[in-house]
């Protein structure tokens, strides 16, 4: 051979065992964490097992974070061992890819997209610790955990049939894998909000175990490639032509040489043939992500349709509040009646064409926009037009296709409320909310757009309703017997489900030794969410099945009235429980009450009669707290059980009774691709909602503003059910008040806001998410209040919700708090007193809180209430009860400009004192005091009043004492926001006693 035949021979190819790279893929990882670990409990032990809250010998076990990226050489051997095994990671995604992929399902794609976005992720938390910077981690964390929901369920449905023991394992793995998340969210409270030594120990476990099975996932490739005898050659493709190596082999080439180029030229139709191939083989892609598509679109404008149909009522509501009476506005609750329009034979016909609903969806849109308005008057004059748009292409929907619009509406339903979970308890794109107030209104309403599109260009199919048509063979049920259960399901999902911590609010009852009883609402309102995805993935086997008569069963009736009577009857955990089993029951039987209508054959009576019955149990789901304000009130008065009996007594129609004919027939079932983009979204919307608890959590310990110095700065604010003078959400400006004035303690009233009239909303969401306060939510929905709240910086060892005697007006809440301030127990009572047309209820409400401070003598007691009195007002009145009979002091007994807020006070030294206007935000000043803790086990040495009233200057006082100067003011100008000291136009100040125990 020439020289020259020698210097262009071609090298050997290299062949490779794919399972060999999958195995040095397992080893380099757990080389890569047991190696940090090691070294880290040999050089740091203490160091890494050390926490915010504990450390050795109550904590004994680092967590991951801590081993991998906090000391050195640990961290430095981890990061190279860990970027070592990229490369067999990359190609363990890739192979993995080229042997599942398949022209008939996008499974694999999407599996393959993942796993590469993944590898990036985990790079991400890896190289940019939670030292370096916390956030960056964090999101680079959860996007990884998020992810693996389609790697690991994706990978298991992609997994060859030729290897079921390896789809065994990884359903296995899979399955041990998200159940580990489920404690470890648990003990990671433990240790974040609860602050337990040890408890992030037992978090350690539970987070190596994740580690350890995510490994452990991946290592399944190695049989998989094993069995299906996958090897990757390297070099020229001629050395394959012969046939030597045994060719059942299956290889993947990869060329370390150019690609020959054509002796001669193609023919001329040769480029074409490629186009036309390349064009088929884009239409063939596009065809198979088509169905994923759509599906996303329709649960978007499922969306936007429970956006905007759950914003029109405190749209509206708004002027009630400002009236306390019959507005007017009310009338346009019945914009939801729309679908009596559907009576006239064209319209209906052309509602049900892809033009006709694509206009009212479009029209449907403007409520959206609707934020765009300043006046609250213009916003419902077009939310409410909106609303009637949206409501007739989804009753329509609902009517020609229940199997596939039940699941699209319990699934839009869902996502609604897990956008308000992670923003604050508020839809983003609420048209009462704005950039300001937390609204991503421009971003939700230019996906809605998008997904409009989609929806118009869909390629034409053969309707649903014709399907079901086609199909039903069984007489038609009595349009009543359709409409009423619909109506009670609409109104249920929307007073109950549309916020995950309503049904907590319904239970939540208080502190007890430090402990709340019961679940927290901004804690545990996931598992609201993830009930609802049972109930969802019930209604999904039951369509998928075609067997929706199963639910039709007394015995799944049974169940959800058992869970409703629980649910109403007891509190803290077990209510709560009987509330997660009646959102099981009510999103379980979604299909069921939308079939038993859709099989009326009647579109406008069953609707319309749905919407009537929705409307009236709102209407009197209000009347029962609004009797005060409202004709005929008094048949409805605290009767929540009524409107509840009403529900269920609709909804049983809907299920088969011995005594009535069995429906037994189904619609026709849902797609492959449907049930399998259900079940993804569902896991996606459960795993979020952990995910977006955790997010929001205090990143530091509750503790006061001023630690060191014994001093509580307390305020009484009535703000208005969360809605300023501009109709928008209050929340963000009530908190940056809050803040500014660096409050201890804090009443807010008028607060009880899980009603559908106020949008099912939490007023302290952003206050305690944010400037981790800890929180006691008065009186639920379900006692017929308008709500206290109690925030703190102290910890709340105990707390008593109290009903206070009303017999002729509004039911009047309080809250009796014990807290412990800097080591002292103090006493906290936050009330809300009925009107002044009711002086009977007044005095016998004062007679209870003047009881409640009484019987907490000697302990300190500081009191923030809506009275409705003038200062030194005699009896019958508030003042001379509260304060005689209480035995405490007024705040500033020469404040004679007062009439509803009221600070009381004993066993403190009071040090300030001041008013703040309101500004915009509501109507009613805030009022805030600051008082000095004596001396632990001394007590106030002089509670004279000459020794109460030493008035002084706040240079006389340290700076510690000193309200921000930067609110005074006038209304013109100075202040911040509109915020300014008013009345004295400054706090007022006052000595400390010479002879103070401090």
């Amino acid at each position: 051979m020439s020289s020259k035949s020698k210097g262009d021979a071609l090298p050997p190819n290299i062949i490779l065992k794919a399972s060999t790279l999958a195995r040095v893929h397992t080893v380099l990882a757990y080389t890569a964490f047991i190696t940090a670990l090691s070294i880290g409990l040999c050089l740091h032990y203490k160091k890494i097992v050390k926490n915010g809250v504990a450390g050795y010998p109550q904590e004994w076990f680092p967590s991951v974070s801590a081993t991998i990226g906090d000391w050195y050489p640990e961290r430095n051997v981890f990061q190279i061992l860990i970027a070592l095994t990229s490369g067999p990671r990359f190609a363990l995604v890739s192979l993995l890819y080229y042997l599942q992929k398949s022209q008939t399902s996008s499974l694999p794609t999407i599996v393959f997209i993942s796993g590469i976005i993944r590898t990036l992720t985990c790079g991400g938390w890896v190289y940019i610790t939670s030292s370096d910077d916390h956030d960056v981690h964090d999101i680079f964390m959860i996007s990884y955990i998020v992810l693996n929901i389609p790697w690991m369920i994706g990978g298991v449905y992609s997994t060859s049939k030729k290897c079921p023991r390896v789809r065994r394992k990884r359903s296995f793995i899979a399955t041990a894998f998200f159940s580990c998340i489920v404690p470890l969210v648990y003990f990671f409270i433990q240790h974040k909000v609860h602050r337990i030594p040890g408890a992030y120990t037992n978090y350690s476990f539970f987070e190596w175990g994740l580690i350890f099975l995510d490994v452990l996932y991946d290592a399944c490739a190695e049989e998989e490639f094993r069995l299906n005898d996958l090897h990757v050659t390297i070099g020229s493709p001629s050395a394959l032509s012969g046939s030597n190596g045994p060719m059942k082999v299956k290889y993947i080439h990869i060329s370390n040489s150019p690609p020959r180029k054509e002796r001669f030229p193609s023919p001329k139709n040769s480029a074409p043939s490629s186009s036309r191939d390349a064009r088929t083989t884009l239409a063939n892609v596009f065809r198979c992500y088509r169905p994923y598509l759509s599906f996303t679109s329709d649960l978007y404008l499922s969306y936007i349709f429970w956006s905007i149909f759950t914003s029109l009522i405190p749209t509206l509501f708004y002027f009630s509040v400002w009236e306390l009476a019959i507005a007017g506005s009310e009338l346009a609750l019945f914009s939801t009646l729309s679908p009596i329009w559907l009576s006239i034979p064209l319209l209906l016909a052309w509602a049900r064409t892809r033009g006709g609903q694509t206009t009212f969806h479009l029209l449907s849109f403007a409520g959206v926009a609707a934020y765009m308005l300043e006046k609250p008057l213009h916003r419902l004059l077009v939310v409410a037009p909106a609303t009637s748009a949206a409501m007739i292409p989804r009753v329509i929907t609902w009517m020609d296709d229940p199997s596939y619009q039940s699941i699209m509406t319990g699934l839009g339903l869902m996502l609604a409320s897990l956008s308000k979970h992670a923003n604050h308890s508020n839809n983003p794109v609420w048209p009462f909310l704005d950039e300001r107030s937390g609204g991503y209104n421009k971003e939700g309403l230019a996906l809605a757009l998008v997904a409009l599109l989609e929806f118009y260009i869909r390629p034409s199919e053969e309707s649903s309703s014709e399907k079901y048509e086609d199909s039903s063979a069984t007489p038609a049920t009595h349009w009543l017997n359709g409409a009423l259960p619909l109506g009670s399901l609409i109104f249920t999902l929307h007073s109950l489900l549309t916020d995950p911590s309503t049904l907590i609010a319904w239970s939540w009852t208080g502190y007890e030794n430090g402990r709340p009883r019961g679940p927290l609402p901004h804690l545990h309102g996931s598992l609201t969410l993830l009930c609802q995805s049972i109930g969802m993935l019930i209604a999904l086997q039951a369509v998928k099945s075609s067997k929706i008569h199963l639910l039709a069963s007394p015995n799944w009736f049974a169940f959800g009235c058992t869970s409703a009577y629980t649910m109403y009857s007891y509190r803290n955990w077990v209510g709560y429980l009987g509330g997660l089993g009646f959102a099981v029951f009510i999103m379980g039987s979604l299909p069921l009450i939308l079939y038993n209508a859709s099989s009326t054959r009647a579109v406008f009576k069953t609707t319309f009669t749905a919407m009537v019955i929705y409307c009236l149990l709102a209407l009197a789901d209000v009347w029962t707290v609004a009797y005060a304000f409202v004709p005929g009130g008094v048949y409805l008065r605290e009767r929540i059980d009524l409107v509840l009996m009403a529900e269920m007594a609709c909804l049983s129609l809907a299920f088969n009774w011995p005594a009535l004919k069995s429906r037994s027939s189904n619609p026709s079932s849902i797609s492959a691709s449907t049930s399998s983009c259900t079940r993804t979204i569902l896991a996606l919307i459960s795993v979020l909602g952990v995910l977006a608890t955790l997010y929001r959590l205090p990143t530091s310990p509750t503790t006061p503003f001023r630690p060191g110095h014994r001093v509580m700065r307390a305020g009484i604010w009535t703000i208005h059910f969360g809605i300023d003078n501009e109709g928008r959400d209050s929340q963000r400006r009530v908190m940056n008040l809050i803040k500014d004035m660096e409050l201890d303690v804090v009443g807010l009233l008028e607060t009880d806001l899980h009603r559908t009239v106020y949008g099912n909303r939490d007023l302290t969401r952003v206050i305690i998410e944010d400037m981790g306060y800890n929180v006691d939510l008065g009186p639920g929905p379900n006692s017929h209040t308008w709500g206290a709240v109690l925030l703190s910086k102290f910890p709340i060892i105990n707390s008593t919700h109290h009903l206070l005697p009303s017999p002729h007006g509004e039911l009047a809440p309080a809250i009796e708090a014990v807290l412990d301030v800097f080591g002292t127990a103090v006493t906290v009572v936050v009330s809300h007193n009925g009107q002044e047309e009711d002086p009977l209820d007044r005095e016998l409400q004062s007679t209870e809180l003047a009881r409640i401070m009484s019987a907490a003598y000697p302990r300190p007691v500081v009191f923030l209430g809506y009275v409705v009195t003038k200062p030194h007002a005699n009896r019958p009145n508030p003042y001379q009860i509260l304060v005689e009979d209480g035995n405490v002091h007024d705040v500033d007994r020469d404040d004679y400009d007062r009439w509803c807020e009221y600070i009381l006070y004993r066993g403190l030294y009071r040090t300030s004192y001041a008013r703040l206007s309101r500004s915009t935000v509501t109507d009613t000043e805030l009022q805030l005091a600051q008082f000095l803790l004596p001396k632990h086990g001394v007590g106030v040495t002089n509670d004279t009043q000459p020794a109460r009233y030493l008035r002084s200057h706040k240079e006389s006082l340290p700076p510690s004492h000193w309200f921000p100067m930067e609110y005074y003011g006038n209304q013109r100008e100075g202040g911040v926001n509109g915020h300014f000291y008013h009345v004295f136009n400054t706090p007022l100040y006052y000595a400390i006693p010479e002879n103070a125990e401090l």
